[in-house]
């Protein structure tokens, strides 16, 4: 699934790893205690190795910008925070045990979201069950929400939106405008399966016709078969049901090889995942391809803008390498961190009843405010664009930053 390139781990994280793999643990430094007050815990588990661990690298980073931040100004509640985050190795069941250790083990404070919808369900039932309040970044799909459980509460933009802007704007294009036919391969996976099949339900009934659809098992061992199908179908529009790079680029791949060139190609993930995807697929390749998010590296957002400033100064690169997962992980913190504020701790019940009062909080990503189910219903929905090596917004057409889409995708580079 997620692509395996350099763990981002923090010094101390990575020595703790190091020691206790076997166990799965890592304990963070980030923030520990000075003076008399003992630190704030805060617990996550996160995908540092297996299928996720792009994700969850990244979501580490995100985790640790935010708790060094609050640091600098002070902690929480006069006191440090320290994150203690546990190895998932990308595992629902291994999710599980990692949140009854964090509460009942380390005796954390508060809990922070995992990776992914399929592992953030178990979890949210995990910090239920202890009377936590459970704020996460990744886990928008319906597998989520349908658990109806009152203390989860989602950041991020809920995954059956993430298309919206591009079929509003299939639906603005003239009908000789618009692509004639279109394919929808999708990964048997709770976060692409959804949006996919909300746009292709939304898209048929403009006559556009349905030429191939598919879900193929998440983890297969060669995607080829599945491209070569689509390709073969010659739609001019493909909406990819992808959770990750290597899925992205082996259907790029593919399609190269059987010279199709579809003139609209969108990805529900691995587009958005930075230098990570360009160097898989090469810059000049990424040129055309789309993928939905909430949020990038230019977002005209002042503490979005400072984020970025200081990722990049502690990790290098440039702000096109600092994918979403960092802003949803650190948007996690900022929207839990206002409700200790507000509430003067960190009760769950506290937190959780200020969270559903229907208050508007800022975050990294924007206006954050909770429905009933937990869902941000303030979360603004993009579609963004690979153009000449850079991330850019294109979707919708009439939005503050977006910029003129490249349509029809240009060739492959090679």
């Amino acid at each position: 699934m997620r692509s395996h390139h350099a763990r981002f781990l923090s010094l101390s994280v990575a020595a703790v790893l190091a020691a206790a793999l076997a166990a799965g643990c890592s304990s963070g430094s980030s923030g520990s205690g000075s003076g008399t007050k003992p630190p704030i815990l805060i617990g996550a588990s996160l995908s540092l190795t297996g299928d996720f661990s792009a994700d969850g690298q990244a979501y580490e980073r995100g985790y640790d910008l935010w708790a060094q931040d609050v640091n600098a100004a002070g902690g929480l509640l006069g006191r440090k925070v320290q994150m203690v985050i546990l190895n998932d190795n990308s595992s629902p069941t291994q999710v599980d045990t990692n949140y009854t250790d964090l509460i009942t083990v380390h005796h954390v404070a508060l809990v922070f979201g995992p990776f992914s919808t399929l592992l953030t369900a178990p979890s949210a039932e995990v910090a239920h069950r202890y009377g936590f309040a459970f704020v996460e970044g990744a886990g928008g799909g319906p597998l989520v929400f349908g658990e109806k459980l009152p203390n989860v509460f989602d950041v991020s933009l809920p995954v059956a939106s993430e298309l919206n802007p591009l079929v509003d704007w299939i639906k603005s294009l003239p009908a000789s405008e618009r692509p004639t036919t279109a394919a929808y391969p999708m990964a048997d996976d709770p976060f692409a399966t959804p949006q996919v099949q909300l746009a292709q339900s939304q898209l048929q009934p403009l006559g556009i016709k349905t030429v191939y659809s598919k879900i193929f098992p998440e983890e297969v061992p060669d995607y080829k078969p599945n491209a070569d199908l689509v390709a073969a179908s010659g739609a001019q529009m493909v909406v990819l049901g992808s959770t990750d790079v290597p899925t992205v680029a082996s259907f790029m791949q593919a399609f190269e090889q059987q010279h199709y060139n579809p003139k609209i190609f969108v990805a529900a993930a691995g587009p958005d995942q930075g230098a990570a995807f360009t160097s898989a697929v090469g810059v000049s390749n990424a040129t055309g391809m789309m993928v939905p998010d909430a949020w990038y590296p230019g977002y005209a957002n002042a503490s979005s803008q400072a984020m970025v400033r200081e990722y990049v100064a502690k990790y290098g690169g440039s702000p096109s390498d600092v994918n979403a997962d960092v802003a949803e992980a650190y948007s996690v913190g900022q929207v839990t961190a206002a409700a200790v504020k507000a509430t003067g701790g960190t009760e769950g019940s506290k937190i959780t009843a200020y969270l559903h009062s229907g208050v508007t909080l800022a975050s990294v990503q924007g206006p954050v405010k909770f429905n009933s189910l937990g869902e941000n219903v303030k979360a603004i929905a993009f579609i963004f664009q690979w153009q000449d090596g850079k991330f850019v917004q294109v979707l919708p057409v009439n939005a503050t930053g977006s910029v003129k889409i490249v349509n029809p995708k240009p060739n492959w580079s090679s």
